[in-house]
C-alpha cells in the first residue's frame, strides 16, 4: 500500500483525548451523586460507555470486564444498581448471579440448563439465556449489565462458564444454543482480604479527632496511605485466590476505597432523601419529614462502622426512623400536608418527633410521580404538635 502524504505541519490541529461528550459527562455526574467516594470505579464505568457509545467495543468480547474488591458494605453492588437506574430507569434493571448459590457442580443447570433427555429439561428456563439478556436494553443503550456477586464461592464449572464469557463473549447452553455476551458490561465482585481490610481501617472512622491530626493535609495523608494500604492488601488476596488465566481476562480491577467522615454525611443524606421518596411512593398518607442536625448526628454516630460499612447506617436508619414513621402512619398520628421533624433531646437521650398541623397547603407530584413538590408550602401559625413515637 503506498503511503499518503501527510500535510504540512503548520496545518496540525491539536486535538483532546481525555474529552467526553455531553451523554458520559451527565452519566457520570448522576453517578457520581449517587454513589460516594469511589471515583476511580465511577469514572472507569463512565469510560466504558463511552467507548459504547463510539462503536469502538469489540465484537469478540464484552464492553468490559470490571472485578470490584473491597470491604462488604463499601458500595459495589449499589454503584451497579446505580449505573442501572441512571441507564434503564430502574435499579434492578440487570442480570444478577449470586455464585453462592452456585457451590455445587449439578447447580449449573440453573444458569445454563439441563442437555436434551435429563428430567426437568424444558421445565425451567436457563438463567442466562438470551432473552434474559436483553430484558431491558433500550434502543438508545442497547447493552446489558451482568453482575456476578462473591464469585471467591463459585464452583469449578461456574468458574470454566466466566472463563468462555469474559474472553470469548460466547455461552453454550444446555440445549446447544449460544448466548452473545458482546454488548454486555460484566462486573464481578469479590469480598477477598476483606478480614485484613477491616483490620487496617478499625479506628480510622470516627467523631473524636485524633490528638495527632492537626491539619486537612495529615488527614489526606493517612487517607491516602490507607487506600494504599487497602489496595495492597486486595490484590494480594486475588492473586492468592485466582489464578492468571482469570486475571488475564480481567480489564481492570477497582478497589472500593474506605469511607470517610464526609461520605457518611453524604450517604446519609442520600438515604434521607430516599426514605422521603418510599413515602410518597408507597404511604397513602403524603407529608414531608426533616432531621435535624442533633438527629443527624446520632444516626452517624451510631450507623458507622468501619467493618461493616454504608449497611450499618442503614439499619440505623431503619430502626430509628423508618420504623417510629410507619408507627405514626399506623396510628394515624401524621397525616397528608403534616410537615414531620425528627430531633434529638438531651434530656431523655432520645429522639423526639414533632410535626406542624396541615403545614402545607397542597402536595402535588411531578409527571413521573417519582418526585415530590411543595406548592404553596406555608407553615401553620399553629403550635407545634409533638408526637411519641
Amino acid at each position: 500500500m503506498k503511503m499518503q502524504n501527510f500535510p504540512a505541519r503548520e496545518n496540525t490541529i491539536r486535538l483532546n483525548p481525555e474529552l467526553s461528550n455531553a451523554q458520559v459527562v451527565e452519566f457520570e455526574n448522576r453517578l457520581r451523586q449517587k454513589v460516594v467516594g469511589q471515583e476511580r470505579a465511577v469514572h472507569k464505568i463512565s469510560q466504558v460507555y463511552q467507548v459504547y457509545l463510539a462503536s469502538l467495543a469489540s465484537p469478540t468480547k464484552p464492553l468490559g470486564n470490571l472485578l470490584f474488591l473491597g470491604p462488604t458494605g463499601s458500595g459495589k453492588t449499589h454503584l451497579v444498581e446505580a449505573a442501572a437506574e441512571i441507564l434503564f430507569e430502574n435499579p434492578q434493571a440487570f442480570l444478577k448471579v449470586d455464585c453462592a448459590e452456585f457451590q455445587h457442580t449439578h447447580e449449573i443447570s440453573k444458569l445454563i440448563g439441563s442437555p436434551p433427555g435429563y428430567l426437568g429439561h424444558r421445565e425451567t428456563p436457563p438463567a442466562l439465556s438470551q432473552e434474559n439478556l436483553n430484558r431491558y436494553r433500550t434502543k438508545q443503550n442497547d447493552f446489558s449489565l451482568v453482575l456476578f456477586d462473591e464469585i471467591e464461592k463459585a464452583s469449578d464449572s461456574l468458574w470454566q462458564l466466566l472463563l468462555g464469557i469474559l474472553d470469548k463473549a460466547t455461552l453454550t447452553l444446555g440445549d446447544n444454543r449460544r448466548v452473545d455476551f458482546s454488548r454486555t458490561i460484566i462486573f464481578l465482585t469479590s469480598n477477598l482480604g476483606a478480614r485484613e481490610m477491616s483490620h487496617l481501617v478499625q479506628g480510622t472512622v470516627g467523631f473524636a479527632p485524633p490528638p495527632t491530626r492537626n491539619t486537612d493535609n495529615n488527614d489526606n495523608k493517612e487517607k491516602g496511605e490507607l487506600d494504599q494500604k487497602i489496595y495492597r492488601t486486595a490484590l494480594e488476596a486475588t492473586r492468592r485466590k485466582f489464578s492468571p488465566e482469570f486475571m488475564n481476562r480481567i480489564d481492570s480491577v477497582l478497589v472500593f476505597h474506605s469511607l470517610s467522615e464526609t461520605h457518611y454525611q453524604k450517604i446519609l443524606e442520600l438515604e434521607l432523601n430516599s426514605i422521603q421518596e418510599r413515602i410518597f411512593q408507597s404511604s397513602s398518607q403524603k407529608f414531608f419529614f426533616r432531621c435535624t442536625d442533633e438527629a443527624k448526628d446520632i444516626f452517624l454516630r451510631e450507623g458507622i462502622h468501619p467493618t461493616y460499612g454504608a449497611r450499618s447506617l442503614k439499619r440505623v436508619l431503619e430502626q430509628k426512623l423508618v420504623v417510629p414513621i410507619a408507627n405514626l402512619l399506623a396510628t394515624g398520628q401524621v397525616n397528608t400536608g403534616d410537615f414531620l421533624t425528627v430531633g434529638y433531646d438531651r434530656t431523655q437521650q432520645k429522639l423526639v418527633f414533632s410535626k406542624h398541623e396541615r403545614a402545607i397547603e397542597s402536595i402535588g407530584l411531578s409527571e413521573s410521580g417519582s418526585r415530590p413538590w411543595i406548592s404553596n408550602a406555608v407553615l401553620a401559625p399553629s403550635h407545634d404538635t409533638a408526637v411519641a413515637a
